[in-house]
């Protein structure tokens, strides 16, 4: 079971998509969000939420204080599944409307985009190859504010995000069992 971890919408249950999705364990979404409270990277944030399965991310975030939320799945039964957990997570918040859902491959999304975000998660499928990897961090850096914090989760087996080429500077790395998490901030900070 997925939920809601902490904040004003703390305990709602989200669904998950049924295939192709990776959702993010409850003990990994505590630690890292444990982490960007520390950092005060939430609360007034505006959020990006790339690969966004079912939102967990996204969602956590909104439910513990960022102001607006893109939740961005290529996947039509995903985002349907995404659309209809940002509701009942909006329905908590008093009928807040600040989470926009985007069927919509990541690359395509970002070149549409305008920034800046203050806070990105990117949780891809964890065979997306290591181009593919580096280029949506590419595409995603203009859209950051000076003060981003980029969250990246990979397979533990997977090669570290190249940070460097889309212009982050690593803050820290963690590993939760298969999970790597990988924080990272704009170099121009």
């Amino acid at each position: 079971m997925t939920r809601i971890i902490a904040g004003a919408a703390r305990g709602i249950r989200l669904d998950v998509p049924g295939a192709g999705t990776r959702p993010t364990s409850d003990r990994v979404r505590e630690s890292l969000f444990g982490a960007l409270e520390s950092m005060d990277a939430i609360d007034g944030a505006r959020v990006l939420d790339l690969y966004a399965g079912s939102g967990a991310l996204g969602l956590e975030a909104w439910s513990r204080g960022a102001t607006a939320i893109d939740l961005v799945e290529r996947s039509r039964s995903a985002a349907m599944t995404v659309g209809r957990n940002t509701a009942a997570v909006s329905r908590a918040l008093g009928g807040a409307n600040a989470a926009t859902v985007h069927q919509s491959t990541v690359h395509a999304f970002l070149g549409r985009a305008s920034g800046p975000y203050d806070l990105v998660f990117t949780d891809p499928p964890y065979d997306l190859d290591d181009s593919t990897m580096t280029a949506d961090l590419i595409a995603l850096a203009p859209l950051l504010s000076p003060e981003a914090v980029v969250v990246v989760e990979r397979a533990r087996r997977s090669t570290p995000p190249d940070l460097a080429a889309a212009g982050l500077s690593p803050l820290r790395e963690k590993v939760y069992g298969d999970t790597a998490v990988w924080w990272a901030e704009p170099l121009s900070r």
